[in-house]
């Protein structure tokens, strides 16, 4: 029997990095990259290039091809019916995707659920959020990505730019949390489900800069807790593929829930390396209702740093970086992701895993600032 095409909409280093454990597993893959020699299309051959907003194009790209799945949550809803109507599998489908792409739909169903989290109020002028209460973060419910529309505000003329945007906005509590936790889970169609260890993470510029695999000095009771509200969600929502729950820890213990991603995630990039089965390889056998992997780690600790382009690109090294990272570190894993240093980009990541934390945390951010251009260019 021969293994049926997997449709990807997106050609960014998400789709890029399902391309190597479908390789492995013997599974097409068909891409619709937004343009030519976009991250993925540099690995997927088989590809069309154009707008995902467009159905005659998303029809012709999913043409045979048994699932369609996604490197970002952007594709219009009404769209993913219409590919359903044509009796293609969409995974996860636009009932539950659209809880990751609009905030407002998400906040409403997990609070049905009973899902703890921020106090939050869906608001349409200044007069609404004073009545909210400052200070608050700001949030346009559909779009925002990577810090981007997202705003702290503390009075009134903090909050032009919000209403700016055009799109409806979600306010919420700015909490005052002790760091940032995700669970990341896998769920098929036939309900199977597996759970990755907790992680913490640490953003920077609304940017996740940081992951440390497992969360350490997490409580079991409270690492349980995470999993069991990924799960629910998962459930209740009937996410096929991987959804990724980003988590507040308060200071008095208590979890609440950020965000959701239904996709693979950079929370989640340490799994390539410290997990016995990637969350990219789980979404692909997710999303084919093949038996999941096991999400066990296969060491102690795993430590994932992004590579970031810096204030000035001119001064980083991507594949210049490896002969002084490799030679330094024997066990380090990079993953670059065949794109041009910018400002504020995301360009790889690095992961390094050990038995001491300390350890894998020096090693993995030395890397990264090396490839970023952080160090060494005293000497240059």
């Amino acid at each position: 029997m021969l293994a049926p095409t997997l449709a990807v909409i997106g050609g960014g280093q998400l789709a890029r990095m399902m391309a190597e454990p479908a390789a492995a597993l013997g599974l097409p893959l068909r891409l619709l990259a937004e343009a030519d020699g976009v991250s993925a299309a540099q690995v997927i051959p088989d590809q069309l290039v154009g707008d995902y907003r467009s159905l005659d194009l998303l029809r012709e790209v999913t043409a045979g091809c048994a699932v369609v799945t996604f490197d970002h949550e952007h594709v219009p809803t009404e769209h993913l019916h219409a590919l359903e109507a044509d009796g293609i599998a969409v995974r996860p489908g636009p009932d539950a995707l659209v809880h990751a792409q609009d905030k407002g739909v998400m906040r409403a169903r997990l609070a049905e659920l009973g899902v703890p989290c921020p106090r939050n109020a869906i608001v349409s002028s200044v007069a609404d959020v004073e009545e909210f209460g400052f200070p608050c973060v700001l949030k346009t419910t559909r779009g925002g990505y990577d810090g981007k529309g997202v705003w702290f505000v503390r009075s009134a003329s903090d909050c032009a730019d919000a209403f700016a945007s055009g799109v409806a906005v979600l306010a919420e509590e700015l909490v005052d949390f002790r760091r940032e936790l995700s669970a990341l889970v896998a769920r098929s169609p036939s309900g199977q489900a597996a759970a990755y260890p907790v992680v913490a993470s640490t953003q920077k510029d609304g940017i996740c800069h940081e992951v440390i695999a497992p969360a350490p000095d997490l409580s079991p009771d409270l690492a349980g807790e995470a999993q069991e509200i990924a799960l629910r969600i998962a459930g209740a929502l009937d996410v096929t593929g991987i959804l990724a729950v980003e988590l507040f820890e308060t200071n008095d213990g208590r979890i609440l829930v950020n965000e959701l991603a239904m996709r693979p995630h950079n929370t989640g990039h340490w799994t390539q390396d410290g997990a016995v089965t990637s969350q990219f390889e789980n979404h692909l056998r997710a999303v084919l209702d093949l038996p999941l992997g096991s999400p066990a780690p296969r060491a102690r600790w795993t430590v994932m740093v992004n590579i970031l382009g810096g204030p000035d690109a001119s001064v980083g090294r991507l594949y210049d970086g490896y002969p002084h990272a490799l030679a330094r570190d024997p066990f380090l894993r990079v993953h670059l992701y065949g794109k041009e240093l910018r400002p504020g980009r995301k360009v790889g990541h690095v992961n390094a895993y050990g038995d001491d934390l300390d350890d894998c945390l020096e090693r993995a951010r030395h890397a990264a600032a090396w490839f970023r251009g952080d160090l060494g260019n005293e000497s240059e």
